[in-house]
């Protein structure tokens, strides 16, 4: 991050005026970076000109971002593209998380994987859809910087987050500062979104505690292996997606396939349990895993079977090299840069030791001389029990003026938090202009997972163990429709699913754009 007192190239710090320097005791400047002076007898600036935006900016107080992740980044530039200037806090590089290796915005921790973008059949797909409607800036670089990956929606992961720091701080409306924030932020900030993620700092995790009085929740998630591709035998190995989808930027064989026989699958279950994990610490052994991001062998101690009907599923491919012969289990890597030098094993995060966990993937057939980029490891997440703290719009009960985005409020995966990211910027800008924020339809993805963090459709006075959930059909409420096809015919079993599934999408697509339109005219 940029720590020069004078701004960056694009945001001269003339740009801001007075109360954009104030350096309270919530924040810690590191010594690389000298407090500014006193901005007191400066005079309020010359805006430059922002016809891109519709001209002067439309507040002369900021909306602070805390965290510079997939949400804080998504609501910083939803606001700046408001005419809303930002002031975006990034703690890293100067202080580092247990997970990230860089100190640029959005960063890709765990998977490079967005997943599904099939729009019409997958509720994360229509949330993709949706959030590009909505000019997302997560999306339109995720888009930019895709790889093959069958139906998902893979990026490389450096090429992603460079862009959307670069983005960022191209912005003129945007200011970045490269600060720990260790409280939350003072009445006099403003309005705030609070976007620092799972891995949240001890002290600014302790004062959230101190202001609501609540337990702090927490689950561990885990992290999967990387491939040097070049050491990856394909004369065992093969390429193809499953079932042949090729997906966005995709051919239909777009993952390396290793597979086992049934004695080889066998084995290797019994060396995942038998290996040695890494140790939890005394506060940590009650931490509950995320169910969406099992280690593999947690996922191994559940039955013999469970890993032939998840992460090593061989439904849908056929052995190039041995047609005739039916994998028992195959093992799935996905390219995760655009050089395509680098594959991470799909669904292969772990809590092995490393030595562990080298010894027993090479076991796996075509991996034999595997060498490996980054090995698995976990990470302890912190969230809210945002039913019970935050109010429909996002808003912090007892401290109103601060929002949270993110996967700290309980949604989990890269995309929900960017699409959290996104309404707290737009409830936040609404209010910036005198409005009111107005909450997308439950009838769509956003709505659908905002109702799900908030607690909207909870059973009034019922005890709700509240959980991170990925966005999913469920949470839509139900919907007509037909009872049999074009053909006449009646739908049943999966024909009937895929039909809901479409008509659900159809209804949100068309009542989200509704929204959007009504949100820009609030804007107006």
């Amino acid at each position: 991050m940029n720590g020069a007192t004078g701004g960056s190239p694009f945001r001269p710090a003339s740009l801001f005026p007075p109360w954009a320097h104030p350096a309270p005791r919530c924040l810690t400047r590191h010594p690389r970076r000298p407090l500014k002076g006193s901005a007191s007898a400066l005079p309020l600036p010359a805006w430059p000109n922002l016809a891109h935006i519709g001209g002067m900016p439309r507040r002369t107080q900021p909306v602070h971002v805390i965290g510079g992740g997939l949400a804080g980044s998504e609501a910083a530039w939803q606001l700046a593209e408001a005419a809303i200037p930002v002031i975006l806090h990034e703690m890293r590089p100067a202080v580092k998380t247990p997970a990230h290796k860089t100190g640029a915005f959005a960063e890709l921790v765990c998977s490079n994987s967005f997943r599904s973008d099939d729009a019409e059949l997958n509720a994360v797909g229509l949330l993709h859809a949706e959030m590009r409607r909505a000019g997302s800036l997560i999306m339109r670089i995720g888009d930019a910087h895709q790889l093959p990956a069958g139906g998902a929606l893979a990026v490389d992961r450096d090429g992603f987050s460079e862009a959307v720091t670069a983005t960022l701080r191209a912005h003129p409306l945007i200011r970045v500062e490269t600060e720990e924030v260790t409280e939350l932020p003072p009445p006099e900030w403003g309005m705030s979104i609070v976007a620092t993620g799972p891995l949240t700092s001890s002290s600014l995790a302790a004062s959230i505690q101190a202001a609501t009085g609540a337990d702090r929740l927490a689950f561990f998630d885990a992290i999967a292996p990387i491939v040097y591709r070049e050491t990856i035998d394909m004369e065992v190995a093969w390429f193809q997606s499953r079932y042949d989808k090729p997906g966005p930027g995709g051919t239909g064989a777009d993952y390396i396939n290793c597979p086992l026989d049934r004695d080889r699958y066998c084995a290797f279950v019994e060396g995942l349990i038998a290996a040695e994990k890494a140790a939890f610490r005394d506060w940590e052994k009650d931490t509950p895993y995320f169910d969406g991001c099992l280690p593999i062998e947690v996922m191994a101690e559940r039955g013999p079977e469970t890993l032939r009907h998840g992460p090593m599923k061989p439904m849908g491919l056929t052995n190039r090299h041995k047609p005739g012969e039916k994998p028992y289990a195959v093992v799935q890597l996905r390219q995760d840069n655009a050089l395509g030098t680098l594959y991470n094993m799909v669904g292969f995060q772990t809590k092995m030791k490393h030595g562990e966990q080298i010894g027993l993937f090479r076991t796996i057939p075509g991996l034999e001389k595997a060498e490996f980029a980054r090995l698995g490891g976990v990470h302890r997440n912190t969230f809210l029990n945002s039913p019970q703290l935050l109010d429909e719009a996002l808003r912090l009960k007892v401290l109103p003026h601060i929002r949270f985005a993110g996967q700290i409020t309980g949604c989990e995966g890269y995309v929900e938090s960017a699409a959290i990211g996104l309404m707290a910027a737009k409830f936040a800008a609404a209010e910036a202009l005198g409005g009111s924020p107005k909450l997308p339809p439950l009838t769509t993805g956003h709505g659908a997972l905002l109702a799900h963090v908030t607690g909207r459709l909870a059973v009034p006075g019922e005890a709700r163990d509240f959980q991170p959930m990925n966005v999913n059909f469920g949470l839509f409420p139900p919907i007509e429709q037909p009872r049999a096809d074009a053909a006449g015919n009646r739908l049943r079993g999966k024909a009937k699913t895929i039909e809901r599934r479409r008509a659900l999408s159809r209804r949100a697509l068309a009542e989200f754009e509704t929204w959007l339109g009504e949100t820009q005219l609030l804007a107006a």
